[in-house]
């Protein structure tokens, strides 16, 4: 009866030499598939009663091996962040220019000082005047239109964190039918367990460019995904990612400040969980890189913005002096005045009225004349305002000085062929040398004259060559450490007011060793104040700012009631945010480059009386000199706080920049040939080598031929002892 075992024998040769045959064909076809790794299957000896009965095949498995699997997985998610960096790096690169590079940030800060320099030497020409104007307004518009860029890729990047959340919970959900199946498939022992391994490998790898993975497997063969701090993100079900996208970025709007939405998972936020992947790249970009560039624009526009303009409040426009001057500084209104006080510390504010041909009209000086050193914005509008309409006076019964319904100081002589002058003295006698004045600003309402400016007219931002529309709704510290000790040493209060509540907004008790998270942590909390407020810590190069918004948008002061001067040690002032998105040449200026103010009165001893001069330059040779000057920056994002030029300034983020562009490029190429190297790795070892499949098939055609021709002679010799039977 040995012919029935070898009938048997040469049978299971035959099935299990053509189930080798067909994984192998398997193998060849799929050589070019994505994902798709060798598949091989043991053959199992088969006896019963003691006799062989042939072969039988195993299970089909995988040559996988999962430490490389899990490098691979660690290495694409930092690709993948890298790549989102260089992307967004890339395209911001371009919008600023190469540092050196005539189409450069840089440089339109270059081509603005030589158009002053310009402007210095040939005063009465129209056209320097107007090239003058051209090179301001393309500086802004510059500034205007990188702005809008920043802010608009801010938005595109979260918006593709958005997709990427989707994407991750797709990938979650297929993760998790996976694991369902292969568990499935491994009870009941169906064949297409290893190609069901072979989609949740590639699941993983997609799902670790998006963010960075770990996982393991349980006993029943279904994996746990956590993330790299160990979040779950899968286990018997997916903990699916949620997020909100913006529906427009700006500068006042970031993630620290609530105005970003986070990523969630379980309703907890994870953002700052997250350490690699593209989406860690994507909240880099919107929450570090750029709003770093965007606080370098506003440090640049700002400082350029506030230096000219101080300077060009030192003179008046000739032959276009204006009749009607309009301040920049809001005032917060209570009841129908504005009571916020200012005193005249030192020198004394001449107004001069001026006819069409430069001539004295009328002059009298704020203190000595006028009468005014101390006291509320409203009565000193008033007082002006008398002086203007009394015969005695200037004898303009037209004329006005108000408030105006935006809280802005308002000057208008009601003769257009009269035009005002503002110009700060030592003293009140005519012709005494030009010097700011220094005074004092209540701005709490408490007669508390804490704050202290230089320049009248600068002051009230009457006579400004550059504009914006930002008001002081906004405030920022200097960058300081999260726990820092900030010195207080006694019970300090702040008190707040705004256009909307006045002086009664609310204070703040802010106690010895509190640190700026704890000032933010008790504006939060207040059961008052957070209904107009919010605070927040901003990230700010290696400190943090704290930032304290007003919600509604509106005009706010911050004033000190007790303490020693905390305020100022802080550095607490009005932020600088936005300015690069809304700096504009004032309007009338950009109509009439005529009102770019060149020179300042000048005394005449002989007449004893003040004239404009066609000629004079000495106020456009200080706004070219403020190129030249070094001028105090502040901290803001990589660039540490400094003393530059501007346009040099302009060249340090800009090349800084261009670095961060190169970096993050030659990073990715590293980390590109790192992924691919094990990728390469894992092809050797999982993927199908055509040669090695041809010479295992060889191999199992000739098992085959063997089997085929042991069973035919079993039968032969069978069927002959059959016949003499």
């Amino acid at each position: 009866m040995a012919l029935v075992p070898s009938l048997s024998t040469s049978l299971s040769g035959m099935k299990t030499a053509q189930a080798q045959l067909d994984i192998i064909s398997r193998n060849v076809a799929n050589v070019d598939t994505e994902g798709y790794t060798r598949k091989v299957a043991q053959q199992n000896n088969m006896v019963r009663a003691g006799y062989s009965m042939g072969v039988a095949m195993g299970e089909i498995g995988r040559k996988v091996d999962e430490g490389l699997l899990k490098s691979y997985l660690s290495s694409n998610a930092q690709t993948n962040n890298y790549s989102a960096k260089n992307d967004y790096l890339s395209k911001i690169e371009v919008s600023l220019g190469t540092p050196q590079g005539d189409n450069s940030i840089s440089a339109n800060v270059a081509n603005l000082q030589s158009a002053f320099e310009t402007f210095a030497t040939d005063i009465t020409s129209s056209a320097s005047r107007y090239n003058l104007l051209n090179q301001a307004q393309t500086f802004t518009n510059r500034l205007n239109s990188i702005s809008a860029e920043i802010q608009g890729l801010r938005g595109d990047a979260d918006l593709k964190i958005a997709a990427d959340v989707e994407k991750i919970n797709e990938l979650l959900d297929s993760l998790s039918n996976l694991n369902d199946e292969i568990v499935k498939y491994d009870i009941l022992r169906y064949e297409g367990k290893a190609d069901l391994l072979d989609q949740r490998d590639t699941a993983l790898r997609e799902l670790s460019g998006l963010i960075d993975i770990s996982y393991f497997k349980r006993e029943n063969g279904a994996i746990v995904v956590q993330t790299g701090n160990g979040i779950t993100l899968l286990d018997s079900d997916p903990h699916k990612l949620s997020h909100t996208a913006l529906t427009q970025a700006s500068p006042t709007i970031t993630y620290a400040g609530g105005g970003i939405n986070g990523i969630y998972v379980d309703g907890k936020d994870i953002t700052s969980f997250i350490k690699d992947g593209e989406i860690k790249g994507l909240i880099e970009v919107r929450d570090v890189i750029l709003p770093s560039l965007q606080s370098q624009l506003d440090e640049l526009g700002g400082t350029m913005m506030n230096e000219i303009n101080k300077i060009h409040n030192h003179g008046t426009a000739y032959p276009d002096t204006p009749d009607i001057l309009t301040g920049n500084r809001v005032f917060i209104q209570d009841g129908d005045t504005y009571p916020q006080g200012i005193k005249i510390e030192e020198g004394d504010v001449r107004f001069t009225i001026f006819g069409a041909d430069g001539k004295q009209i009328a002059t009298a000086t704020l203190v000595g004349d006028i009468g005014f050193q101390q006291g509320s914005v409203s009565d000193m509008a008033a007082k002006i305002k008398a002086w203007l309409n009394d015969e005695n006076g200037a004898n303009l019964p037209q004329a006005d000085v108000s408030i105006n319904e935006d809280g802005r100081l308002v000057i208008n002589t009601g003769d257009s062929d009269c035009g005002f002058s503002i110009i700060d003295t030592a003293s009140s006698t005519p012709g005494a040398e030009q010097k700011d004045v220094v005074l004092s600003f209540d701005a709490g309402n408490n007669n508390l004259y804490s704050q202290q400016y230089e320049g009248f007219s600068s002051f009230f931002g009457l006579n400004n060559m550059f504009v914006d529309d930002s008001i002081n709704d906004i405030y920022d510290s200097k960058v300081v450490s999260l726990n820092a000790n900030l010195g207080v040493t006694e019970m300090t209060i702040w008190s707040f007011a705004d256009e909307y509540s006045g002086f009664g907004l609310g204070t703040l008790t802010i106690s010895p060793n509190d640190s700026i998270a704890d000032i933010a942590d008790k504006i939060n909390k207040d059961q008052v104040l957070s209904q107009s407020l919010r605070a927040s810590l901003v990230p700010n190069g290696n400190g943090y700012m704290l930032r304290i918004e007003n919600l509604n948008g509106y005009q706010m002061e911050i004033t000190e009631t007790q303490g020693n001067d905390l305020i100022n040690r802080l550095g607490m002032a009005p932020s600088n945010v936005e300015i690069a998105q809304t700096i504009a040449v004032r309007n009338d200026i950009a109509t009439n480059p005529g009102m770019i103010v060149g020179g300042a009165p000048e005394f005449n001893q002989s007449t004893g009386k003040y004239v404009m001069s066609p000629a004079a330059n000495n106020i456009a040779n200080e706004m070219g000199e403020t190129f030249v000057a070094s001028h105090n920056f502040k901290q803001s994002g990589t660039v540490a706080q400094t003393q530059a030029t501007l346009a040099s300034y302009a060249s340090t983020f800009v090349g800084n920049i261009a670095s961060q562009a190169s970096n993050a490029e030659n990073s990715l190429a590293y980390q590109q040939e790192l992924t691919t190297s094990i990728a390469t790795k894992e092809a050797k070892i999982s993927g199908v080598d055509l040669d090695e499949e041809l010479g295992q098939m060889i191999i199992f055609q000739q098992t085959y031929a063997a089997c085929a021709q042991a069973f035919t002679a079993s039968k032969e010799i069978l069927d002959m002892l059959l016949n003499i039977v």
